[in-house]
């Protein structure tokens, strides 16, 4: 957390969160060869640990709790109840009103529901909720072959040197090319496991922190954090946003690998300004406090003058958050497109809904997978009110960090790869139509779908992006 957001608040607030989680991205492991995760968010009642756990079923550590406060409470009151209530003092968001980050007193780490309801009905609570854990879980090994980017151009090509994809199933992005390949001018944060700033393909194209010198152990912008160069870091609580897990980096080369310049590959954007944010930590575990500070800490430069324009969210599960939700309701009053993947589970998101993807909230574009050939992925939610359309999701190359896998580049698959597609066709409407607001660029975003028979009433739409006919071009 922020030590910046320690001055805002003589509140706070305490419990011990639950962990968990259901799929929203498939990405490899560590240093060895690897292959899909998908993202994993389980909510439990959470108690503290001798050890540390070792599965994603064991319980996690106390992560806190996230409570608001009514608009009518008065802060003596608070200060009344805090202290009664034994909490330390709160952490506050400067950009989301009214919420706070707390954790429960030692006395009550054993009666982690009891405290919360004691909270929960004090009358000047509006809610309480756990600090949810996200998590990124293994799934099988994935090799990589050669570099290939179908979801870009597919004429039919062996995907991964195996099967060959149907032609035509793409986004049309070649076609989106001879209109625009993007504009420096867009930012496009990546909420995830941070990204690799130096990366051969993403270092020219990552955003800076121009109130900041690097590296200089100075907080030169005064918003509390020292370094902040490339980005935030919500775990390690610092400016060094590095991506120590891979999944993040991948996400951001779909987004925006710089293109023509004689390495790896080539992004949906050529040209565009990569914000890393990390919340999720090497093992691909999160709370909810640290996914805040992430959308805070875009709101809070975007209220500086930073055109931050689309957030990237190729994570979720777990239970409904009303922080969260609350959190992307002040990304939409600062005109921020909030894409976010449908999930990996493979089930009905209008019964069972996946969060953040299925927020009732206007700026939320919930993305799909879809096959070379033109299918739904296997993996992949879906849901004819709730999903909105489908992206390239299967055996999707790009980049990761060499630290972590020893090479440049991987195929991965999940709806999380889906998702900066559609965050990347995001930035090019917004590369040609800067002024564009957040409600038209997601309905423009919507009506220029293909359509397509195997995912007609699966789907909002029915249909796969697009982003040729997105931006105004016939692109088949």
């Amino acid at each position: 957390m922020r030590s910046s957001t320690l001055k805002h608040l003589t509140l706070g607030c305490a419990v011990i969160a639950a962990a968990g989680g259901i799929g929203f991205m498939r990405r490899l492991p560590a240093p060895k060869p690897r292959a899909s995760k998908f993202c994993q968010v389980r909510v439990e009642p959470s108690k503290r640990l001798a050890v540390a756990p070792t599965t994603v079923a064991e319980r996690p550590e106390s992560y806190g709790f996230i409570v608001k406060y009514k608009r009518t409470a008065k802060p003596s009151v608070i200060a009344q109840m805090l202290e009664q209530m034994s909490v330390r003092r709160p952490r506050r968001y400067p950009n989301l009103p009214l919420l706070a980050f707390g954790m429960c007193p030692e006395s009550d780490a054993g009666a982690t529901d009891a405290f919360l309801e004691r909270l929960r009905k004090h009358p000047s609570v509006e809610y309480v909720e756990p600090n949810y854990v996200y998590k990124i879980g293994d799934t099988r090994p994935n090799d990589p072959d050669f570099a290939e980017q179908w979801g870009h151009f597919n004429d039919g090509q062996p995907i991964k040197g195996g099967q060959r994809g149907t032609p035509g199933v793409d986004a049309a992005v070649l076609a989106a090319w001879d209109v625009t390949t993007g504009s420096r001018d867009v930012v496009v944060a990546v909420i995830d496991t941070g990204v690799d700033y130096a990366h051969e393909d993403l270092a020219d194209n990552m955003w800076v922190n121009e109130g900041e010198i690097p590296d200089n152990g100075i907080d030169d912008d005064g918003n509390g954090i020292v370094d902040d160069y490339y980005g935030y870091n919500a775990v390690g609580n610092s400016g060094n946003p590095m991506d120590d897990n891979g999944h993040g980096t991948h996400c951001a080369g779909v987004i925006g690998a710089k293109g023509d310049n004689s390495a790896g590959i080539a992004g949906v954007n050529w040209d565009a300004r990569i914000m890393a944010l990390k919340f999720l930590d090497a093992n691909g575990r999160g709370t909810l406090n640290d996914a805040l500070e992430c959308i805070d800490y875009a709101i809070a430069m975007k209220q500086r003058g930073v055109n931050v324009r689309v957030l990237s969210n190729s994570w979720g599960g777990g239970g409904y958050s009303r922080a969260l939700e609350d959190a992307i309701r002040a990304a939409n009053a600062n005109d921020m497109l909030f894409v976010a993947a449908a999930g990996n589970s493979g089930t009905d998101n209008d019964r069972l809904p996946h969060y953040p993807a299925s927020y009732a909230v206007a700026n939320v574009l919930s993305v799909a997978a879809l096959s070379p050939d033109d299918k739904l992925a296997p993996f992949s939610c879906y849901g004819k009110k709730t999903v909105h359309l489908a992206a390239p999701g299967v055996d999707v190359y790009s980049a990761v960090p060499v630290s972590v896998f020893g090479q440049g580049y991987k195929h991965f698959s999940g709806t999380s790869m889906a998702t900066p597609y559609v965050a990347g066709a995001a930035a090019l409407v917004l590369a040609r139509n800067p002024a564009l607001p957040v409600k038209q660029l997601k309905g423009r975003l919507l009506r220029s779908v293909a359509p397509v028979a195997a995912l007609d009433g699966r789907l909002a739409t029915g249909g796969r992006l697009n982003i040729a006919r997105a931006l105004g071009v016939r692109g088949e």
